[in-house]
Parts: structure tokens; C-alpha cells; sequence
């Protein structure tokens, strides 16, 4: 697991106990990791939602630094799969 999962798959269990769905967050070349009713964890399933954008986009939105929605909307991160579950983590990180 790389550097970036790990402190990704730590930051998203800081914000995230449980999510009532299957959401999967991609950083390419980095790996994925999962949220769901069991928590936060470095792994690649199969998922509702999955959403994928570069390790410095995932920090921004996790450091507050970025918005989700914005994100979304400049193309900077992409959304496959349940938009309403993607709504509900947006409004999680956000």
C-alpha cells in the first residue's frame, strides 16, 4: 500500500465512521480506497459509487482545502456510479 492510500484511508477515517452505502475512492497509480458501513479501508471492490481524481485533489478535499462540488464541476474529480451517494460523502468532506 503506498504512502498516499495510508494517509488518505487515515484522513477519510477521521471524517467518515460508517457510510450507509458502498463508495469507492480512486488516485491512479496510488490505489482505492473503500467506505462503507464497516468503516474506512485500503482496498479495490466492487462499489455504488466510485470516485476518482489525483492524490493532490483527495488532500485538498480532505485538508478543507478544496470543495467536493467544485471539484466535481472543474473536472478535477469524477463521478461513476450513484451521484446522490457521492451528494451525501461531498457533504461529509465538505
Amino acid at each position: 500500500m503506498s504512502d498516499v492510500i495510508t494517509k488518505a484511508v487515515e484522513g477519510l477515517s477521521a471524517k467518515v465512521s460508517s457510510f450507509d452505502g458502498v463508495a469507492k475512492f480512486v488516485i491512479p497509480g496510488e490505489g482505492a480506497i473503500m467506505i462503507d458501513q464497516n468503516g474506512v479501508r485500503a482496498a479495490d471492490e466492487e462499489a455504488d459509487v466510485t470516485l476518482t481524481a489525483e492524490a493532490e485533489v483527495f488532500r485538498a478535499i480532505l485538508e478543507g482545502e478544496m470543495n467536493p462540488t467544485a471539484a466535481f464541476m472543474t473536472g478535477k474529480l469524477s463521478v461513476d456510479g450513484n451521484m446522490g451517494m457521492a451528494m451525501q460523502l461531498g457533504a461529509v468532506l465538505g
